[in-house]
């Protein structure tokens, strides 16, 4: 409720915008008339267009990431419409001038129905809707928080009434206000202009290939902040431990205390997963179709290395009990804004070997269905729908498989149940972390979220820079950059080749995020620990002398110790341009 107030009261501000001008004649016309049966119903339709039109700009917008592969000439021709109205007013008289004139025939007949300002109202507000579009950007955004749903189209209905509110109250105090706000409309022309050809430039660099991630940034990176924003909003009672400046956690290692097996009571029923923009390894599941079913759901994201290490364990439960009547779900709720590419899901899904059933959750609506707070974490479900046990983070993998025997003996499955426990050995990043906690944490390379930051003069957000190497003055948990950077919100991108990035750290393995250059060219690279080649400590992302390639966007493991007792100082040259870097871990 409290989202759409904020729609609400954004939609009523509106008429302070020069956004709203070119609606006002229409509005104005209909002063002389009696607002119950005339200017009511005019404002009705209006709204009601408004919402409809703007849904499927946002629905537009979400196409070009999600059908990446196949809608992306769709929906860039639709918002190239969008941008095409904005810049020439009469494109989008054009385009409402049907309903506009219909509605008018249809009142200057001295028809006595509602229709008549009604079909009025649904015309001016195709004429309102592209040129609102700008003012609209956060509220779209965070439309898009729950894609194409009825609660997306509440969410503009309630900014739409909300403006519809303002023009109500000067529809009833007469026409004066018209001639006020007409003298500011020069100014509003050429801020729509000025934004139609922002929209069009954009639309144009798209399609010409010249940033193939700057569309994804935009719409993606942006959600997620607005996504923190609302989980942070509607838990402001969960425990400050528990919850990380992103609004949810990643889990490394969480020890409960045993539960006994008896004691495994209901926590609540298996949520609808309706919510999933995508299936892979299956067919869209339900709760009703796993009725009968032990059902584990694992919250993961395939960068997290929290989750990964997880991975063999979750993959041995679901080959040794799939004859039993266990299914394992994997839902991938993305942290990044690439991890909502879904071909980026499938081919990450492939190279970690899961043959189970992976959700794509780039909503969030079924991690918030589950009430859930980490990556990862696992949901235990009975066969009869109900949650019996639910638990957060790495280790305690012998409670998790005991809880799997025994919802699977109460469904008559124990003849098929093994009392032994799997012990899967993880390789590479799903290796199992050191037995020494690392003293160096989770550090991301956006300027959104970073933290110690060492290269003189700070950091320069959204711009190119030349960054000096400040590697030998590191103290421990800070890094720099050496070379030409641009850092973003959400990454660091190389502009030049010959970049660095340096980082003093003590754990046994070293973890980066990377992504290629955007038009999808490999980036070569080379790592040095304590200024030589890394030898029997490298990664399984590296070899010897310390040479790897990024070709993918996701987790590089780049240093992997046999211990992790001593601080070292790690380095990173790339020898190609585009490098993206996103966050580091450690284990």
């Amino acid at each position: 409720m409290l989202i759409l107030f904020i729609a609400y009261l954004g939609g009523v501000l509106t008429i302070l915008s020069p956004c709203i001008l070119p609606v006002l004649p229409f509005v104005f016309a209909r002063a002389d008339r009696p607002f119950r049966s005339h200017g009511l119903p005019m404002l009705a339709g209006m709204a009601l267009a408004f919402a409809v039109v703007a849904t499927l700009a946002a629905v537009g917008g979400g196409w070009i990431v999600t059908l990446n592969e196949y809608g992306r000439y769709a929906a860039m021709g639709l918002l190239a419409l969008f941008g095409a109205t904005l810049l020439f007013p009469r494109v989008a008289e054009r385009l409402s001038r049907p309903l506009v004139a219909m509605g008018l025939r249809m009142s200057g007949a001295g028809q006595a129905s509602a229709f008549s300002p009604l079909w009025l109202g649904v015309g001016t507000g195709l004429l309102w809707a592209p040129c609102a579009g700008p003012i609209l950007g956060l509220i779209l955004t965070g439309a898009a928080l729950n894609g194409a749903s009825v609660g997306t189209s509440l969410l503009l209905l309630a900014y739409a009434a909300g403006a519809c509110t303002s023009l109500a109250m000067a529809l009833l105090s007469g026409g004066r206000l018209l001639s006020a706000l007409q003298r500011t409309l020069p100014t509003g022309e050429w801020a729509r202009r000025a934004a139609g050809a922002a929209v069009l430039a954009g639309v144009g660099a798209i399609a010409l290939g010249l940033d193939t991630g700057w569309l994804a940034r935009l719409s993606l990176g942006t959600t997620s902040t607005l996504e923190q924003a609302l989980v942070d909003t509607l838990r402001k009672d969960a425990p400050q431990a528990q919850r990380e400046d992103t609004g949810f956690m990643r889990v490394s290692d969480t020890r409960p205390a045993p539960v006994p097996a008896r004691d495994l009571r209901v926590e609540g029923r298996l949520p609808s997963l309706a919510g999933a923009t995508g299936w892979i390894n299956s067919a869209p599941l339900t709760p009703e179709a796993l009725r009968g079913k032990v059902v584990l759901v694992d919250f993961w994201t395939y960068s997290c290395i929290n989750c990964l290490r997880t991975l063999p364990y979750v993959r041995a439960w679901a080959d040794k009990y799939k004859d039993a009547g266990l299914v394992v779900i994997g839902v991938h709720s993305p942290e990044f804004a690439f991890e909502k590419n879904p071909a980026n899901v499938r081919r990450a899904v492939k190279d970690l070997g899961i043959g189970f059933p992976v959700a794509l959750d780039n909503d969030f609506a079924i991690w918030r269905g589950f009430d859930n707070q980490a990556w990862p974490a696992f949901y235990f479900v009975d066969a009869q729908g109900r949650i019996r046990h639910h638990q957060f983070g790495e280790n305690r993998y012998d409670k998790a498989e005991q809880v799997i025997q025994q919802l699977l003996a109460e469904a008559g499955q124990a003849d098929k149940t093994h009392a032994g426990l799997v012990a899967p050995l993880g390789q590479g990043t799903q290796a199992a972390p050191g037995a020494e906690p690392a003293q160096s944490g989770e550090t991301y390379l956006g300027h959104a979220r970073t933290h110690g930051f060492a290269s003189p003069g700070g950091i320069a957000r959204d711009r190119a820079k030349a960054y000096e190497p400040a590697a030998s003055s590191l103290r421990t948990n800070q890094w720099a950059l050496g070379g030409d950077w641009t850092v973003e919100a959400e990454r660091a991108v190389l502009n030049h080749a010959d970049g660095r990035i340096a980082y003093r750290f003590k754990a046994r393995d070293l973890h980066l995020v990377l992504g290629p250059a955007a038009d999808g060219k490999p980036v070569r690279f080379t790592v040095r620990v304590d200024g030589q080649p890394p030898l029997a400590d490298h990664g399984a992302d590296t070899d010897a002398q310390g040479r790897g390639v990024v070709d993918a966007q996701k987790l590089y493991q780049l240093v992997r110790q046999a211990s992790g007792g001593r601080e070292r100082l790690f380095e990173i040259e790339f020898l190609d341009a585009g490098a993206q870097a996103y966050a580091f871990t450690f284990g």
